[in-house]
């Protein structure tokens, strides 16, 4: 182990390959400032990512119900999981055996999403309102009407995360679109306008 050559109590210890405590501090300063500045950069990539895992959760929600209508010929519904229509606290895929736009005992149960990230939040707005909130597709794979499957019903759902925002656009015909109303304009009209 080297040791220390130090002249008088008051002078500075010199250490061989070692650096001195005011160097260490100085460094130890810097490496403050840079986390300073950086930090609110990675903040920002951490609400692009939750942005970004939220709508392709979603996205394959919505192609999972559209997919099963089709394959069981039959209407197959994504809701929020609450009754309240918060859709940031998760959603379900299921098949809805008694018309009753709510999963119950006894109905297969396709998806269960968790809640998605703190901040971020989910509307939705479609062409007709309904309570509670869902979305339905039937064996064509278009849009529908819970109670019945002939009636087209589509929307738009809107994440929104501080200052990030995407529009997911549902047509008439079950496709789905993903859009940055900020990058579009009035092409890509939010479910809160």
């Amino acid at each position: 182990m080297a040791k220390s050559k130090c002249i008088n109590a008051a002078s500075r210890c010199l250490y061989p390959g070692g650096r001195t405590l005011v160097e260490t501090m100085v460094v130890l300063a810097l490496l403050a400032i840079l986390m300073w500045q950086a930090v609110p950069a990675f903040h920002g990539i951490l609400q692009r990512q939750q942005m970004l895992v939220a709508v392709n959760d979603m996205l394959a929600a919505l192609r999972l119900a559209r997919s099963h209508a089709m394959a069981r010929g039959g209407p197959v519904l994504l809701v929020p999981f609450d009754d309240g229509g918060a859709w940031q606290h998760g959603w379900v895929v299921f098949v809805d055996r008694n018309g009753n736009r709510s999963p119950d005992a006894g109905e297969p149960l396709l998806l269960r999403h968790a809640a998605v990230g703190a901040g971020l939040s989910i509307r939705g707005a479609f062409s007709s309102a309904a309570v509670p909130v869902y979305l339905a597709y039937n064996a064509a794979g278009r849009p529908c009407n819970a109670s019945n499957s002939l009636i087209a019903r589509w929307g738009t759902l809107t994440l929104r995360q501080g200052e990030n925002v995407r529009n997911i656009k549902i047509n008439m015909l079950g496709r789905v679109r993903v859009c940055d109303p900020a990058q579009e304009g009035a092409s890509c009209t939010s479910a809160s306008e």
